[in-house]
C-alpha cells in the first residue's frame, strides 16, 4: 500500500507518555514494523522522570517529542498534540503500553476506506499476559452513564471476531478523522484521565458520526500499566469523570428518565468500592464530581445545542438494563 495514496488517506500518531518505562519502546518498536507508516509521529511526555524517552528517537529517528514540564493529563496531552497536526486525514492514538501488531494501522486504514458511513473507530485490544484473551473491543456505554471495556477478559475467538459498531473506542488504540475530533473541540482537559474518551466518543454521536469495531486492527494492550487498574487514582478520576460525562452528554428526555439510575449506579459504586477500603476516595470523586456541575451544566447547553441527532438513534447503540450491566461483556 502506498501511505500517500488520497484514497486511503494520511495518518498523524499521537502518543502521551508519563513513566511508562520499557513499554513505551516496545510501542515505538512496534509502530516501527507498521507495513503503513504515519506520516506523523507525535510523542507528548508529561515530565517524565523514569528515563523512558531514552531511544525512541533512534528508534523513529521522524518522532516530534514535546516535552512538558509538569504532568498535565491524558487529556491534555493529546490536545497538545492535535494542535501540532499537519493536514492529515487521520489521526491515531496509541498508549505508551499498548504494541500494535505489524498491520494495525494498514488495516484501520483499510477498513475505514471500506466503510466510510464511520468516522471513527476501535481497535481489537489482546491482554499482553495471554494473547487468547481480550483486554476489549470497543467502550460500551449503559444508560445509567457507567461505562467499560466490551469483551474485557473474555476469549478473543469467542466475541472479537467480527467488525461491528459500538459506542466509542478505548483512546489507548483507537482512530478518528481529523477533522471531526477538531470540531468537537478535543478532549475536555478538565478530565485529566479517565473516561475523557468516552465523553470525547458521547459528543461525537452528538455531533451524528458512527464508530466501527475493526478485529484486523489488533494490539497488546496492558491497561492502566502505569497508574494501576484499582488504584486510588484510578478510582477518583474515573468515578467523578463518570458524572461530567453523564450530565455533559445525556439528551433529553433521556437525561430524566434515566437519572434515577445513573443515582443508584453512583451510589453502588460507593458501597462495593467501600467493601474494597476505597469508600474514602470515591466519597471524594463524587463529591468534587458535584461541586463542578454549574461548569459542566454550562458546558452541557453547548453540547445540547449542536446535538445532530434524536435521542432514540443514541439510545439505540446504548446498552440497557441491569442485566447488560453487571454481565458487561
Amino acid at each position: 500500500m502506498n501511505p500517500g495514496d488520497k484514497k486511503i488517506g494520511s495518518i498523524a500518531l499521537i502518543i502521551v507518555n508519563w513513566n511508562s518505562g520499557d513499554w513505551l519502546n516496545k510501542c515505538f518498536r512496534g509502530i516501527a514494523a507498521q507495513t503503513l507508516q504515519p506520516q506523523q509521529v507525535i510523542l507528548v511526555d508529561n515530565a517524565s522522570t523514569d528515563g523512558s524517552l531514552e531511544g525512541v528517537e533512534e528508534i523513529l529517528p521522524d518522532v516530534k517529542v514535546i516535552r512538558e514540564t509538569k504532568n498535565s493529563g491524558f487529556a491534555r496531552g493529546n490536545n497538545i498534540a492535535l494542535k501540532s497536526i499537519d493536514t492529515t486525514q487521520w489521526t491515531v492514538l496509541l498508549n505508551p503500553d499498548a504494541i500494535p501488531e505489524p498491520e494495525w494501522l494498514e488495516n484501520l486504514m483499510l477498513t475505514a476506506h471500506a466503510y466510510p458511513e464511520y468516522s471513527f473507530f476501535a481497535c481489537k485490544m489482546l491482554d499482553p499476559a495471554d494473547s487468547s484473551r481480550l483486554d476489549g473491543v470497543g467502550d460500551a456505554y449503559h444508560t445509567s452513564g457507567y461505562a467499560w471495556r466490551q469483551g474485557f477478559g473474555q476469549e478473543s475467538t469467542r466475541i472479537g471476531e467480527t467488525a461491528k459498531e459500538c459506542f466509542s473506542p478505548c483512546a489507548a488504540a483507537a482512530m478518528y478523522r481529523t477533522d471531526i475530533i477538531q470540531q468537537a473541540g478535543g478532549f475536555d482537559e478538565s478530565f485529566f484521565c479517565y473516561f475523557e474518551d468516552i465523553d470525547l466518543g458521547f459528543r461525537l454521536r452528538l455531533l451524528g458520526y458512527r464508530c466501527l469495531y475493526i478485529p484486523t486492527a489488533v494490539v497488546s494492550h496492558a491497561g492502566s500499566a502505569m497508574t494501576g487498574k484499582r488504584s486510588d487514582f484510578s478510582v477518583y478520576y474515573g468515578h467523578r469523570n463518570m458524572m461530567w460525562t453523564y450530565c455533559k452528554n445525556m439528551p433529553w428526555p433521556l437525561f430524566w428518565i434515566y437519572l434515577p439510575q445513573h443515582i443508584l449506579i453512583n451510589i453502588m459504586a460507593i458501597f462495593i468500592l467501600s467493601l474494597r477500603g476505597q469508600g474514602a476516595i470515591a466519597v471524594q470523586a463524587k463529591y468534587d464530581a458535584i461541586k463542578r456541575l454549574p461548569v459542566v451544566w454550562s458546558d452541557r447547553r453547548e453540547i445540547q445545542l449542536n446535538r445532530q441527532v434524536r435521542s432514540i438513534d443514541l439510545w439505540r447503540v446504548m446498552l440497557k438494563g441491569f442485566y447488560s450491566l453487571f454481565k458487561r461483556n
